[in-house]
């Protein structure tokens, strides 16, 4: 049996590293090839802009001429213990501004609602508005809820907000974010702001992988895709949409701009609002202290919480995506999407590379042990592992530089070991989605799943520092 069987391991081990080892060599040219044009795009500003022009700061933009109130909104299902400090953050340092929060609290939700409520004391700055059916629903029939409310309030005091900024209840928000929104809108239709995920001092694998990724998208992938003149994805928090874009989508909607039946309504929304001659900025400013204008955020510390959530994205994204937004006529734009849709395809393709590496450290036990010879690897496909390794390489490279950038050594130096622990969400977040978006084919819809997310109760504002990736929980 064994004489039967070992061979065909060994066939079926070389196959498996053979396509794999083909993916990667393809996917990796893609990020060669986009890698290169944003180093090109780079230093083309550093020779030619930056030389000519000292780099902005959030401080020295003027006031705009556009005079009316910006509108934030924070849908909420239970999160009572974090959106009371969130909101007095903010009325703290916008007190001069003008604005209103509008939070979506469910009736099912008796906590959150005190909460919200407390906080909203004395304030005109803060509207809770109450969901029409029992959390918890998705977080687009929550934001679609407070477009109503907004509507209402439009209507009742014959005024007209000017943007609609997208926040969430564990957000840590920069004080001079409102001010750059504020600016900007008048120049786009959607602005993005980077986020910026922070850990616990004792969340190194888990919460620290997604500072890796968004180090990365929003230090390289946002800039060149800003520059490239293609449509923008919003991230969900840290964005701002023009006032009238969302009341022309709203119209072709029946009143509902943020769509339900979507899990990354966010992501599809940046891309509907920016497309065609609409213009999506990202803009990374620094204030007067050297930090970036961003949202800071608190990602998912455990492994099933991250797993729903990269699962909840690449379905969204990646799968549902495909259906929903299809294709464009512009290669740039084409290529924008692959490259947002690759990443489920690039997790299987992970998965078999793990499961032939465990065959090869089998086959080579089997050899250690004089039970089996296996056959040797050709040429070609030595040729191919060679050239993966030089590639990954690059990627790690490249990633700690994104890293070391905005966290420091250390953090870039645990991005190396962190990527496996990526890779292993990434992997279990894939099969997850799979399923789902199998069953949704059948007629059974994916389910929005909140996440639970840690936050920490810091008593001032001013111990923020972006640039600082290590927060201990006080």
């Amino acid at each position: 049996m064994g004489a039967c069987i070992l061979p065909t391991i060994d066939l079926v081990q070389k196959e498996l590293l053979l396509f794999a080892s083909l993916c990667f060599i393809l996917g990796a040219i893609d990020d060669v090839i986009f890698d290169v044009i944003w180093l090109v795009h780079s230093i083309k500003r550093k020779l030619f802009v930056y030389r000519r022009h000292d780099r902005a700061t959030v401080d020295e933009l003027p006031q705009s001429e556009n005079q009316n109130p910006l509108a934030v909104f924070v849908p909420a299902w239970q999160e009572a213990p974090v959106i009371g400090a969130m909101l007095r953050r903010c009325l703290d340092q916008w007190r001069d501004g003008n604005y209103r929060i509008y939070v979506g609290c469910y009736p099912n939700d008796g906590e959150t609602i005190a909460a919200v409520a407390c906080a909203a004391k004395d304030t005109d700055n803060i509207r809770v508005v109450i969901c029409d059916h029992a959390g918890p629903t998705s977080k687009a029939d929550c934001l679609n809820r407070l477009w109503r409310a907004l509507c209402q309030d439009e209507n009742l005091e014959s005024m007209s907000y000017k943007a609609i900024i997208l926040q969430d209840a564990e957000d840590l928000v920069h004080p001079k974010a409102l001010d750059l929104f504020d600016y900007l809108i008048d120049r786009a239709s959607l602005v993005q702001i980077p986020v910026i995920p922070r850990r616990a001092a004792r969340s190194i694998w888990i919460a620290g992988h997604y500072g890796d990724e968004f180090a990365e998208m929003h230090g390289k992938q946002m800039v060149l895709r800003e520059a490239l003149g293609v449509s923008m994805p919003s991230a969900g928090v840290g964005c701002a949409f023009r006032r009238d874009e969302l009341r022309r989508l709203s119209a072709l909607t029946h009143g509902k701009p943020f769509d339900a039946t979507s899990l990354t309504e966010d992501y599809e929304l940046g891309l509907q609002i920016t497309g065609g001659n609409a213009r999506g900025i990202f803009v990374r400013l620094k204030d007067e202290h050297g930090q970036w204008v961003a949202t800071q955020e608190f990602f998912p510390e455990s492994f099933d919480d991250a797993i729903k959530q990269k699962s909840r994205w690449m379905i969204g994204i990646a799968m549902s995506g495909w259906d929903r937004l299809g294709w464009q006529g512009c290669w740039r734009e084409n290529w924008m999407r692959f490259r947002d849709r690759k990443a489920s395809f690039a997790a299987f393709v992970l998965a078999i590379a793990y499961f032939a590496i465990l065959l090869t450290g089998f086959l080579h036990m089997l050899k250690w042990g004089g039970i089996y010879q296996p056959t040797p690897i050709s040429d070609l496909l030595m040729a191919m592992l060679g050239l993966n390794a030089l590639f990954v390489i690059w990627r790690l490279a490249f990633k700690g530089y994104f890293v070391f950038r905005l966290y420091g050594l250390r953090e870039a130096l645990l991005s190396v070991p962190r990527t496996l622990v990526a890779n292993i969400i990434n992997i279990m977040a894939a099969r997850r989605a799979l399923f789902q978006y199998l069953k949704s084919l059948a007629g059974v819809p994916p389910k929005w799943e909140k996440t639970n997310h840690f936050h920490p109760h810091f008593k001032d504002v001013r111990q923020l520092r972006p640039t600082r990736f290590s927060v201990r929980d006080d």
